[in-house]
């Protein structure tokens, strides 16, 4: 049994590494592609000499993606609050893109989703400050939250 045992973890840390290296050299492309997408978009405003909101929107999103990978890399936690917020800047950019050609309905849908969005981010930002994770409260005794 102990063998076995031993034997065990020896495959689940290698197999851990292993996953953690992936991760990691996923999140480096992840990050070195966004890089290049700022690159060509801010070339793009350049040669056009105009940079419009929806421009602006769109690095604004790639910025988000950026800090959500440095969040991870910092903390090795990534809050759900990262992709929520890259959805509503997301939706906000097709509705300003594509106001045009909408019609009421989908306005109302997307402005609708854009609601749901920041909800979710209150309630989750609310349950965090109410009920924090273990951890937060073994970092901070006595306290009742801690601030980002």
């Amino acid at each position: 049994m102990n063998i076995q045992s031993h034997t065990f973890d020896r495959l689940r840390k290698f197999f851990s590494n292993g996953l953690d290296i992936v991760e990691y050299a996923g999140l480096l492309v992840i990050a070195c592609a966004t890089a290049v997408a700022i690159y060509q978009e801010a070339m793009v405003m350049i040669a056009s000499h105009r940079v419009a909101l929806a421009d602006l929107l769109l690095m604004f999103l790639y910025l988000e993606v950026l800090a959500m990978i440095g969040q991870y890399f910092k903390s090795g936690q990534l809050p759900v609050r990262f992709p929520l917020y890259i959805g509503m800047v997301a939706l906000a950019r097709y509705l300003i893109l594509d106001l045009k050609d909408m019609s009421e309905w989908r306005v109302l849908a997307v402005a609708s989703a854009i609601l749901l969005l920041t909800v979710a981010v209150l309630i989750i930002r609310y349950g965090h400050v109410r009920f924090p994770y273990r951890e937060d409260a073994e970092k901070n005794p006595g306290k009742a939250y801690v601030r980002e």
